[in-house]
């Protein structure tokens, strides 16, 4: 399975070669400033597998969960690209809205549920963490 993705402007691109580990719908405080007030959606893949081409400018703040969170964007239109944590220097979290449609991808699990608004709509057909969950199982 392989993926292809740009930022709004096309000065970036992402070519990943490689199913994802995990998707998920965060609803983290942060994921809500950087998403305008909804939650980010987010393909867990393995980092080696993730090729991004053009210039990135990144931020990095410390989560909730206590890791070291840098947030890779777009410098040119501000597109969130991925995210990684110090708690997984392996994985990238690439943001869904960068991969290009069709694809196949659609949240599995929502976290950090007690930080989402009283308006959210929640999937009840996804599984649901209050908080961080445990980090995805690596698949072969």
């Amino acid at each position: 399975m392989t993926y292809s993705g740009r930022c709004a402007c096309g000065a970036v691109t992402l070519q990943i070669a490689a199913k994802p580990l995990l998707t998920r719908q965060c609803w983290c405080r942060q994921c809500q400033t950087i998403a305008a007030g909804g939650p980010t959606n987010n393909a867990m893949f393995p980092a080696e597998a993730v090729a991004i081409e053009g210039a990135l400018g990144s931020a990095t703040w410390p989560a909730a969960s206590g890791n070291t969170l840098t947030f890779h964007f777009c410098p040119g239109c501000g597109t969130q690209v991925y995210a990684q944590s110090s708690a997984r220097p392996t994985v990238k979290t690439v943001r869904m809205g960068v991969i290009d449609q069709p694809h196949d991808l659609a949240p599995q699990t929502v976290i950090w549920t007690d930080e989402a608004p009283a308006w959210a709509v929640l999937d009840p057909a996804l599984a649901h963490f209050e908080r961080q969950p445990p980090p995805p199982a690596p698949k072969d």
